[in-house]
C-alpha cells in the first residue's frame, strides 16, 4: 500500500515539475510568450474559420512542435550556463545550434499557417477592403505624417524617450503599420498585403531585440498606425 503511494506521489510530482517547467518557461523567455500569443491566436482562427479535423490536427502538431523547440532550447541554455562560467566556443556552438531549431520549427509553424489560412482569408480580407472605398494616393503620406505627428504628441505628453527613440509608443510600429494598411487598402491584394505585414513585423522585432522597445510599446504604436490610417480612409469618401 505505502508502495503503491508513494509511485502516485512520484506520478503526481512529475506532472506538477513538467507543469512547473511550462511555467517558467513561460514567466522568463520572452520568445515563449510571443509563441504562446500567437498560437492561442492561430486555434481561435482556426476554429472561427471552421478548419477540418485533420486540418486542426496539423495546426496543433505545428504549435506544438514550436513550443517544444523553445522549451528545449531553454533547457539547454541553462544546462551551458551551469557547466561553463566563462566564453566557449563550443557552448556558443551548441546555443546557437538550440536556436537555429527554433527557428525552424517557426519557419514551418509561418509556412503551415500560410497554408492552412490564406484560402479562406482571401476571400473574407477583400471583402472588407472593399467595403473601404480606394483614396487618393495621397491620402496614404497624409495618413503617414498624422500618424508621426500623433506619436511625437504622445511622448511629448508623457515624457518619454524621444520622437525617434524609445518611450511609448513606438513611432517605427506605427509608422510600419500605417502603411501596411495603406497598402492593403490600395492594392486589395492578399499576398501584398500579407508580405507587408510581414516587413511590418520585422519593424517590430527589430524595436525590441535592441531593446529600444518593449512589446507593449511596439504594440500601442502598431495599433495606433492602424486606426488613424483607417479613420482617414474612411474619412475620404
Amino acid at each position: 500500500m505505502e508502495v503503491q503511494v508513494l509511485k502516485e506521489r512520484k506520478l503526481l510530482d512529475s506532472f506538477n515539475d513538467a507543469i512547473a517547467g511550462m511555467i517558467y518557461a513561460l514567466k522568463t523567455q520572452r520568445n515563449m510568450k510571443i509563441h504562446f500569443v500567437m498560437a492561442a491566436a492561430a486555434m481561435g482562427l482556426g476554429l472561427f474559420l471552421g478548419l477540418g479535423r485533420l486540418e486542426l490536427l496539423l495546426l496543433f502538431f505545428t504549435i506544438a512542435l514550436v513550443l517544444v523547440a523553445e522549451m528545449i532550447n531553454t533547457s539547454i541554455e541553462a544546462t551551458i550556463d551551469i557547466m561553463v562560467s566563462t566564453f566557449h566556443p563550443l557552448a556558443r556552438i551548441a546555443k546557437n545550434v538550440a536556436a537555429g531549431a527554433v527557428l525552424i520549427s517557426a519557419v514551418n509553424a509561418i509556412m503551415a499557417a500560410y497554408i492552412l489560412f490564406f484560402d479562406r482569408l482571401n476571400p473574407l480580407t477583400l471583402m472588407t477592403l472593399r467595403r473601404v472605398r480606394q483614396a487618393p494616393a495621397h491620402i496614404t503620406f497624409i495618413s503617414l505624417i498624422t500618424v508621426i505627428l500623433a506619436v511625437v504628441a504622445v511622448k511629448a505628453m508623457r515624457g518619454e524617450g524621444t520622437p525617434l527613440r524609445g518611450g511609448m509608443p513606438s513611432g517605427h510600429a506605427a509608422a510600419a503599420f500605417c502603411m501596411v494598411t495603406a497598402v492593403a487598402f490600395i492594392s486589395q491584394d492578399m499576398l501584398v498585403t500579407t508580405l507587408t505585414l510581414l516587413l511590418g513585423l520585422l519593424v517590430i522585432q527589430s524595436r525590441i531585440e535592441t531593446r529600444i522597445h518593449n512589446a507593449f510599446e511596439t504594440i500601442i504604436g502598431a495599433l495606433l498606425g492602424v486606426i488613424i490610417t483607417v479613420l482617414l480612409f474612411q474619412l475620404v469618401r
